[in-house]
Parts: C-alpha cells; structure tokens; sequence
C-alpha cells in the first residue's frame, strides 16, 4: 500500500499542489494537531479541503490522534528540544494511544501525510508511517513527496 508525506513550509502552493496531483493522491492525512494557523497560508483547515479536491481530486481529513501534544511540540520546538527525546516521546504516545489498532492499513493506500515540516528528517509525518508500518508488517510502502 502506497502512502507518502508532505510538508508545506518553504514551498509554493504551485510545487504543492503540483506534487500531491502528480503523485495521485486520494486523500491527504492532516497529522498536525492545529490546522488554523494563520502561518499555514494555502494550508489552513478552512482552505485545504476546497484546494485538494479542486486542484487535486484528493480528499482531506484532519486527525489529530496521529499528532504530537502539545507538550510534546513545545519542548521540540520552542525549547529547542533533542530529536530523540522527541522521537521517544512521540513514539510512546504512539503506542500509548495504540494507534496501530484505531487504524486499518487501508485507510493509508493512497494517501498523502501531511504536516509543517518541508523535509521528512526530524518530523513526525515520518515517525507516524515507520510506527504504523513496524506494527503492521511493513504493509505501507512510503515515499515523500
């Protein structure tokens, strides 16, 4: 099952809706735990539903359970915190939250992850995919897009 990621910082709105229509994405997984902020420009909750299914014929669902806490975030970011205490946390509250077992894997056949970050290093959207597909016997296949 074909599953990829995107983040929307440092890019266009034509490179990303380019990337997600070229990659034929059904649907694209909203994993950030707030999807209004004003920072978001073209990918604010209110706006991306619309621009997805227009420019993409793509879906959207937001689903925060596959997003980090708050907590978790501002000791990240804010605090300038490590990327494996990060990793740690994140992976944890995975497994707390048992994810795996709240999802089918189908639900991920062509769809697209997507958070803030541009790349796919020492960002959740990654971490979501590598938990779920360690919990599943490595079913999805992952590309970044």
């Amino acid at each position: 099952m074909q599953v990829s990621t995107i983040g929307f910082t440092r890019t266009s709105a034509e490179h990303f809706f380019g990337r997600i229509r070229d990659a034929g994405v059904k649907k694209v997984i909203d994993v950030r735990l707030h999807n209004t902020s004003q920072l978001a420009a073209f990918a604010k909750a209110d706006d991306l539903p619309f621009f997805l299914k227009e420019l993409c014929g793509a879906g959207y669902v937001h689903e925060p359970l596959l997003a980090p806490t708050e907590e978790i975030m501002t000791a990240f970011k804010k605090e300038k915190g490590n990327w494996e205490t990060f990793r740690h946390d994140f992976l944890g509250l995975m497994s707390d939250r048992k994810v795996e077992t709240r999802f089918k894997a189908e639900t991920f056949d062509g769809a697209c992850l997507l958070c803030s970050e541009d790349k796919p290093h020492h960002c959740h959207r990654s971490l979501v995919c590598d938990y779920l597909n360690a919990r599943w016997g490595g079913r999805l296949s992952i590309r970044h897009l």
